[in-house]
């Protein structure tokens, strides 16, 4: 992998303020990140292969996180994903999940930010 791309996190989000927040401080650690507004966009945008991990919000409407994981990790299946959500529920438990045989890291909102920042770290160092 490169440099930039390790250095990349691709973060998707429906909530703009989540966006912003994320931005600034994944910048604050060091890496390059670019934003979507939902999964399609993502998709669309040609960006599956130049980032070195994913963070997407699990509830979006027209395409969820649990599905843009499924579609990211056809093409790429080692990338790094971590997912945040709001809701709280049994399946959706704070702390590591796994993704068939991949393990991903899963965010209750509101997470520490700090404590994302350090998965990040993690998956991508």
């Amino acid at each position: 992998m490169n440099a930039v791309r390790e250095r990349t996190v691709a973060v998707v989000d429906d909530d703009n303020r989540v966006l912003e927040s994320l931005k600034d401080l994944l910048e604050s650690g060091g890496y390059i990140v670019r934003t979507f507004p939902s999964a399609r966009k993502f998709l669309a945008s040609g960006t599956l292969f130049s980032i070195g991990c994913l963070i997407s919000d699990i509830a979006m409407p027209d395409m969820n996180g649990l599905e843009l994981e499924t579609l990211a990790k056809r093409e790429r299946p080692a990338l790094p994903v971590i997912l945040i959500t709001a809701h709280d529920s049994a399946e959706r438990q704070e702390g590591t999940t796994r993704s068939g045989d991949r393990p991903r890291r899963l965010f209750r909102k509101p997470f520490n930010g700090l404590e994302l920042l350090d998965a990040v770290r993690a998956l991508l160092d």
